[in-house]
């Protein structure tokens, strides 16, 4: 029950400054940031405990021109190249000076994190992500969204934030533009209303609602959620209600490399690194380097809705440097076998095509041919046997169209005014990937969780 209730049905049962609803990244960040503006915060998570979009991603945050990048010989990325890039991925389709924002905001947010709240950052300069200039993927030193959220949470508590777990948001309610408070339901059946000065909606977008799915993606109705249960689309629908300006629904992070039927991510860099994608009949199907997140459509596009990634040992080695490879791998997901012929036994695909397959792939990898899908084979080393194969199908990890937001993360409405008190961050607002799959640059989840959390913090902590 996504409500918007009358200001004068509202009878609190307490105040506070700033609440916040959800507790990924985007809330945390927010909430931490509110704290230090002296504001009284409070985090609503409608989980018994927190988990969400932040847990089951990456965890990689790109972030320019920051110290974490200059300390390992990487000094001349910026924001504008980092914006560039942005724009390059949607084809100038995204919200440009969205972009330009949250570039500039991404690199100090990550520094505030480190210095005020002592997250450790690493840069990943082991390989380019597809789509970047340069190397500005960011991580924690366990390289998992689940380590980063537990990070962000023990900041929380050691700053004395408070996390209200089992509380679902089911109703805000408003005073015209103005938003005096929100109706919590409690794990065990109880009700409570919560008054507050400002609002932060940090609750993600709607890809665990089937029927928002179809509606705005109709090409993942039937795919798989790699996602949350709980993004339920309550920004959204609550924005429809208060006449906030929504954007870019059709927008959404998909990825072409799930582990099936394990779901389990598969890392892009088996692709990045010389790997290929192959369909139920051992035939190559496009350019892997094209971006993992419209991959998704590709494979869903082949025969099953699934493909083979086929690579070699020197790749399996480096992605066992990834904690999800390694998953998939205890999971018994990887196929191994010491030639083509005996792969394409191993994963039931046609031993002549496969081959071929290999063999053009080896001619095109030594500059002999050119790939007719426009792959550039020729910068990594050929694959040699023994070969690897995982089984894998396109999935929808989370949406990135949602509400307008300006310059602080505060919402705007249909007018183009902004809401006084109401701010949205993350999956809730909307992205800088534009309208379409394609647009999605790696990274850009985290990097509108962080930046927009960051600022609408500030924000909503001094809008009192």
């Amino acid at each position: 029950m996504s409500e918007i209730l009358p200001a004068s049905a509202m009878r609190a049962d307490v105040e506070i400054d700033v609440a916040i609803i959800g507790a990924g990244a985007a809330g945390l960040v927010a909430a931490l940031r509110a704290a230090e503006t002296g504001a009284e915060v409070l985090v609503l998570e409608r989980d018994a405990k927190p988990t969400g979009s932040t847990s089951m991603s990456s965890g990689f945050v790109p972030a320019p021109a920051t110290r974490f990048q200059r300390a390992i010989g990487i000094a001349d990325d910026t924001p504008e190249l980092f914006a560039a890039d942005i724009a390059a991925k949607n084809h100038g389709t995204g919200d440009a000076a969205l972009a330009a924002t949250v570039s500039k905001a991404i690199g100090p947010a990550l520094e505030w994190l480190a210095d005020s709240h002592g997250l450790e950052w690493l840069v990943l300069d082991d390989f380019l992500y597809p789509g970047h200039s340069r190397h500005r993927m960011h991580a924690v030193p366990e390289r998992t969204g689940a380590a980063l959220l537990q990070r962000l949470a023990a900041a929380a508590d050691a700053a004395g934030i408070m996390v209200a777990t089992g509380a679902h948001v089911t109703g805000l309610f408003a005073d015209g533009k103005k938003i005096v408070g929100c109706r919590i339901a409690r794990a065990d059946g109880g009700e409570e209303q919560l008054a507050c000065k400002a609002l932060v909606l940090a609750c993600n977008g709607y890809g665990g609602d089937p029927d928002l799915v179809k509606q705005h993606i109709p090409e993942m109705a039937s795919a798989v959620y790699h996602g949350h249960a709980g993004n339920r689309g309550d920004a959204v629908l609550w924005g429809e209600k208060l006449g906030a300006e929504l954007r870019h629904l059709s927008g959404y992070q998909g990825h072409g490399s799930l582990a099936y039927p394990q779901q389990i991510l598969i890392t892009w860099a088996v692709m990045m690194e010389g790997g290929i994608q192959v369909n139920a009949n051992g035939e190559r199907f496009s350019n892997e380097h094209g971006g993992y997140s419209e991959q998704a459509v590709n494979v869903l596009a082949q025969p099953g809705g699934f493909a083979w990634n086929v690579y070699d040992r020197r790749i399996h080695d480096f992605a066992l440097n990834f904690p999800d490879y390694r998953e998939a791998f205890e999971a018994s997901a990887i196929r191994t076998a010491p030639d083509a012929r005996s792969l394409a036994a191993a994963i039931s695909v046609d031993a002549d095509r496969l081959e071929a397959t290999l063999s053009a792939v080896g001619e095109m990898q030594c500059g002999a041919t050119a790939d007719p899908f426009g792959r550039d084979f020729t910068t990594k080393l050929a694959l040699a046997a023994p070969f690897y194969a995982v089984k894998v199908t396109g999935a929808l990890f989370h949406t990135q169209g949602g509400l307008v937001v300006d310059e602080t993360a505060r919402v705007l409405g249909l007018d183009g005014s902004p809401f006084p008190n109401l701010f949205a961050t993350g999956g809730a607002a909307c992205g800088v990937s534009g309208p379409d799959v394609s647009g999605y640059l790696s990274g850009n989840g985290l990097l509108t969780a962080i930046a927009l959390g960051y600022l609408a913090g500030e924000a909503a902590g001094t809008s009192r």
